[in-house]
């Protein structure tokens, strides 16, 4: 009985978790509602606070939730990884929920933001993802690791940026080609 009520719990939850990362992405943290996302969920809204303690609580969930998305594939040994990590990154990005980024970069960059300490963990995280493939590659001489993975972070934060805005601007084969021939080896 106990096993049951814990699949029912786990399950409201990652319902919750979906809907919410999918609505964040849509409307924005600030404008999307508990209503909202119990009604995408198809879950009582007073699940909500019962899960998470309060909406900042559930948007710890969502962010957490895509951290681990990241550092899962990072962090995987060598052979159970893509042989390609341009793959994953670029596959990752057409994801729709990566929309969230995009949507929530624009609120976390407020001073004050109840979201700027989460999205800044997200960011540490896909740094953390591409110094774990640095140990692989080979970089240009002098240039430093923690810079390399913070130029490249901020490129591909761009790219998809500019995509989410405009893409019929951004042709991101194009964009994926490109960077395969500019990435240092060990990380095409």
């Amino acid at each position: 009985m106990a096993t049951r009520r814990i699949q029912r719990t786990e399950e409201s939850r990652r319902l919750l978790v979906t809907a919410a990362a999918e609505l964040f992405a849509e409307k924005g943290y600030q404008r999307t509602s508990f209503i909202d996302i119990a009604d995408k969920a198809g879950i009582s809204r007073g699940s909500i606070p019962w899960h998470f303690g309060n909406k900042l609580g559930l948007l710890e969930a969502v962010i957490d939730d895509q951290i681990d998305v990241v550092l899962t594939a990072s962090t995987l040994p060598a052979g159970e990884r893509s042989s390609d990590p341009l793959d994953e990154v670029m596959g990752f990005m057409r994801r729709p929920v990566t929309r969230l980024f995009i949507t929530l970069l624009a609120e976390a960059v407020e001073v004050g933001s109840p979201i700027r300490e989460h999205y800044a963990r997200l960011h540490a995280a896909l740094r953390e993802s591409v110094l774990a493939r640095i140990s692989e590659a080979t970089l240009p001489a002098g240039t430093a690791p923690e810079a390399f993975a913070v130029v490249l972070v901020g490129a591909l934060i761009g790219v998809h940026a500019q995509w989410r805005v405009s893409p019929e601007a951004v042709d991101l084969d194009a964009v994926h080609a490109t960077l395969r021939v500019l990435l240092p080896a060990g990380l095409k």
